[in-house]
């Protein structure tokens, strides 16, 4: 019972919300926005677009309000890169800037942190037309003119910074980075590695730009993390395994706080003939920039047999844990279990920048949502995060993913992950009214015990 005379989450602790600026802003060409990739994305039939998402960009007040009765002290977001620099280069729209000003403004006032992320997977569409996004180092250059400006322009304002969301997702989502790939296997796995550098690239660019702007301010480098197990005790499914954690977490991990490629990956892309191109310089600004903190979204895990063929192909759902309506195993102890091993592995503070569960909802006759599930599953992610902390891992924050409802990454309304109901659907806007679910009145509890009450 040592959690009830010591307690383990720290004052300062950062209790908050996670979203982008493309999923909930709308204002889709508001304000000398320019065009990006999302707003060029076919969307799927009965899906929505991201033209109006839950309006924040003009109810950000209201929806700050709300944020502030919860008691939140942190919330991230995304700056769009199509906002400030509406073809990706040429002169910054003052208007762009002026929005997140007012936003950053707004949240300080009512004692949040902002926690901003400069690349959301919406890079601004000319930048895919004219120079296929990230394949180009152009388009590292112009990455790096768009961090100093915003950095520059909110140097007072922001302190926790995320170069970009979920990096490791270029090995399996490469598109999301603005590329389009040739489709013959070999080409492609070449490019994409080249890809992976060049984002690095920028990744280091921009960590450089922060510590000369803002020299207090910290920046994270983020993955998705998929906490995998081996699915049976053959050795030859434990090697399976590790070999993924080594390609999808680890890799990234070694890179953005060792400051160099690890040698399990150098040894691979060379057996594989596709080692990409580095520019004079590349080595030391990787080596010279790390992070301050290292940032995660967790959902879920999976389980890993040996099936030869790609290093991913033998990855499926685990028997044992149930799944969400999406298909999404939820595994509380599988957070636990990815916060041991990288603190074990780098001694460094973690973000838990996204953590939640996305269910189909409407309003009951009382214009609220009971959603027990949602507090059950965000109850068990905070008592595991709590148990590593007991076990001696430093983490500094939990950011739920959404706050309000927001429309998914895919266009999908119905995917709702908020402590907030957004009164609208796929195609009908209705009026956008915001209603506080029961999960509000328990996270509201949760912060202001700072975590004692679960």
């Amino acid at each position: 019972m040592g959690n009830e005379t010591k307690h383990i989450i720290p004052d300062g602790f950062l209790w908050g919300g996670a979203v982008t600026s493309f999923q909930t802003e709308g204002a889709w060409n508001e304000d000398g926005k320019g065009p990006s990739i999302v707003d060029a994305r076919p969307v799927p039939e009965g899906f929505s677009d991201w033209k109006v998402a839950v309006d924040f960009y003009h109810r950000y007040k209201e929806d700050i309000q709300l944020f502030k009765e919860l008691g939140f002290n942190a919330y991230r977001t995304s700056i769009s890169w199509s906002r400030i620099f509406p073809d990706g280069e040429g002169e910054p729209n003052e208007k762009g800037l002026e929005f997140y000003d007012n936003l950053f403004d707004e949240l300080l006032a009512n004692g949040i942190q902002p926690v901003i992320t400069l690349y959301h997977f919406d890079l601004p569409l000319a930048l895919a037309q004219k120079y296929n996004g990230f394949l180009s180092r152009k388009v590292v250059d112009l990455f790096e003119k768009y961090a100093r400006t915003v950095f520059q322009r909110y140097r007072n304002k922001v302190k926790y910074w995320i170069t970009f969301n979920e990096q490791n997702l270029i090995l399996t989502e490469p598109e999301l980075w603005g590329v389009t790939l040739p489709t013959h296997p070999q080409e492609r796995e070449s490019l994409i590695y080249q890809l992976c550098h060049n984002v690095f690239v920028a990744h280091a660019k921009a960590v450089k730009a922060l510590h000369e702007i803002i020299p207090d301010g910290k920046m994270g480098g983020m993955i998705t993390y998929l906490t995998t197990y081996p699915a049976s005790c053959k050795p030859e499914d434990a090697l399976a395994n590790a070999k993924v954690k080594e390609y999808l977490i680890d890799f990234f991990l070694d890179t953005f706080i060792r400051g160099q490629y690890p040698k399990y990956m150098m040894n691979e892309l060379e057996k594989k003939d596709i080692i990409p191109k580095f520019e004079d310089g590349d080595l030391e600004l990787l080596k010279d920039h790390t992070i301050d903190y290292i940032s995660i979204s967790y959902y879920q895990s999976k389980i890993v047999s040996d099936k030869g063929g790609s290093v991913f192909s033998g990855i499926s759902n685990n028997p044992h844990l149930e799944t969400t309506e999406w298909g999404w195993a939820i595994d509380p102890i599988g957070l636990r279990i990815a916060l041991k091993d990288m603190y074990a592995r780098y001694q460094m503070p973690i973000f838990i920048t996204e953590n939640g569960i996305g269910v189909k909802e409407e309003l009951n006759e009382n214009n609220t949502v009971e959603d027990d599930y949602r507090i059950d599953y965000l109850r068990k992610h905070i008592e595991q995060m709590k148990l590593a902390m007991e076990e001696g891992v430093q983490v500094i924050g939990y950011l739920i993913w959404g706050s309000t409802d927001i429309l998914s990454s895919k266009g999908e309304m119905k995917k709702r992950y908020g402590l907030i109901y957004v009164n609208r659907d796929e195609k009908d806007l209705k009026d956008l009214k915001r209603y506080k679910k029961k999960s509000f009145y328990w996270f509201q509890k949760v912060i202001a015990t700072n975590g004692r009450e679960l």
